[in-house]
Formats: C-alpha cells, sequence, structure tokens
C-alpha cells in the first residue's frame, strides 16, 4: 500500500484527504464499517483505537485494509521493553501505517519499539503518545510531583523519542509550534483534539481549529466524533475542507 506525503499537499490544493485520520472510536465493528462505507472515497485515513482493536482485533485492520484504506492503530503500548516488542512483532501481517506507543515508557522501550516495528514485513511508523489531551497544566504537580510546565513536559518527551528513533509524537494542537520549532519533517506530529467552529470539545482540553492545526505544523489530524455523530458527515468534511482552503489562501496571500 503507498503511504501518502505526510503533511498539506501544496497548500490551497489540499483537501484533507491525506491529512485528517477519522477515529472509529466504537466497539462494535459492524457501526465502524457503517461509518466507513458512507464516507467512501472522501476520508482515506482511519484510527483503530482500544475499543474496536480490543472488540475486533486483527478483522478490525484487514477490514479496513480490503477497503484501501490507511491505518492509525492507537494502542498507546506501555510496558517493559521486551513486552512491548513482542506486542508490536504479534502485529505481523496487519498492514498499519502508524501505532502509538507511550513515551514517557522511556528510551529502552522506545527503542525496542521502534526496532520492533522496522523486523515487520509492513513496517509502521511508531508514534510516542507525549500528554493525552484530556490532561492541562494543572495536572501536572499531581501526576510527576514536579512544576515542570506541560509544553516542556512535551518537549522532553519529543526529544527522548526523537533520540530512541521513533518516527514522531502524537501531541495536542497547542505544543505545535514549540514542537516543530525544534523537531522540522520528516519528524511526524499527529494532533488529536481539533475542532471546527462552534464544535463541542468533550473531554479534550487543549484544543485548536483544524486549519490552525495543519498551518502549525501537524502533519495528520484526527477528528472522530464530530464526524460521525454529525447528521450529514459529508457537509461537515466539507466544511473542514472550505476552512482549510480558506487558511491556505490568506496565508499565500499574506507573503
Amino acid at each position: 500500500m503507498t503511504r501518502p506525503t505526510p503533511g498539506p499537499r501544496a497548500g490551497v490544493q489540499s483537501k484533507l484527504r491525506d491529512n485528517l485520520i477519522v477515529a472509529l472510536d466504537t466497539p462494535d465493528l459492524d457501526v465502524a464499517l457503517r461509518h466507513v462505507d458512507r464516507l467512501g472515497d472522501a476520508i482515506l485515513w482511519y484510527k483503530v483505537g482500544l475499543q474496536l482493536f480490543c472488540a475486533s482485533g486483527r478483522q478490525a485492520v484487514l477490514a479496513l485494509a480490503e477497503r484501501g484504506k490507511e491505518i492509525f492503530l492507537d494502542l498507546k503500548l506501555h510496558d517493559i521493553p521486551a513486552t512491548v516488542e513482542r506486542a508490536i512483532l504479534a502485529l505481523e501481517g496487519l498492514p498499519v501505517s502508524l501505532l502509538t506507543v507511550h513515551a514517557s515508557g522511556g528510551p529502552k522501550m522506545l527503542s525496542a519499539a521502534a526496532a520492533a516495528a522496522r523486523s515487520l514485513n509492513v513496517p509502521p511508523r511508531v508514534l510516542g503518545v507525549t500528554m493525552l489531551t484530556s490532561l492541562d497544566g494543572t495536572e501536572i504537580p499531581a501526576l510527576w510531583n514536579e512544576r515542570t510546565g506541560l509544553e516542556e513536559k512535551v518537549l522532553g518527551l519529543a526529544r527522548l523519542g526523537a533520540r530512541s528513533g521513533i518516527a514522531g509524537v502524537v501531541a495536542s494542537p497547542l505544543e505545535l509550534a514549540a514542537l516543530r520549532r525544534e523537531f522540522p519533517r520528516p519528524f511526524l506530529i499527529v494532533t488529536p483534539g481539533v475542532r471546527g467552529p462552534g464544535e463541542a470539545t468533550h473531554d479534550q482540553k487543549r484544543t485548536l481549529s483544524l486549519p490552525e492545526a495543519l498551518a502549525g505544523g501537524a502533519d495528520y489530524v484526527v477528528v472522530g466524533r464530530p464526524i460521525l455523530e454529525a447528521s450529514d458527515a459529508m457537509t461537515v468534511i466539507a466544511g473542514y475542507e472550505a476552512a482549510v482552503i480558506d487558511r491556505f489562501s490568506t496565508e499565500r496571500n499574506d507573503r
């Protein structure tokens, strides 16, 4: 399966297809596949997270692959290095493009994950999850008993990931600017917590608009409920597309 080049295609020509990942956050594979079939060619990338993978496992990934989709397997693996290594090796035969581990698992775990992924017949790019978008800066002291700011914590985990050989990170849109200054492409940044105008943030605390996230340096943005729960998902996607075109047109004209 040919992987698209990350990043917005040629500014205003981007139609989001290469950059937007739709999160299939449901335990029901039939429901997930109905969403996929309904969205058709408008969406290339899908996220399979813990709910769907725990319920349907390999079948979920294979069903998406049969439909020609790119798969972001968001398992957030976090265990001792040997266990994470074996878990990734067990993915052999699954055409996964992106795979997550927790960056806080440490350098040995991250290195083991990267090495295991490279050994697969179809090697996924390993991403380190930095700080969950459900957390905000007020929770750092309680979790780590330290006064390090949230952005610096994210940067520290990204540095650890880069040194350990993983392909990139998952981070909120609020850390994008700082990350991209220090980590130019091809280091990948996948950004959940993006929303359109007026859309509910649900349990996401660190959010930004989808066009701002792409303009700020995200390679991929992840959206779930605003698309899947919409009465007219294609209109929502068209709205995102128009907002991205407007943002990049304005940016180009300001140069």
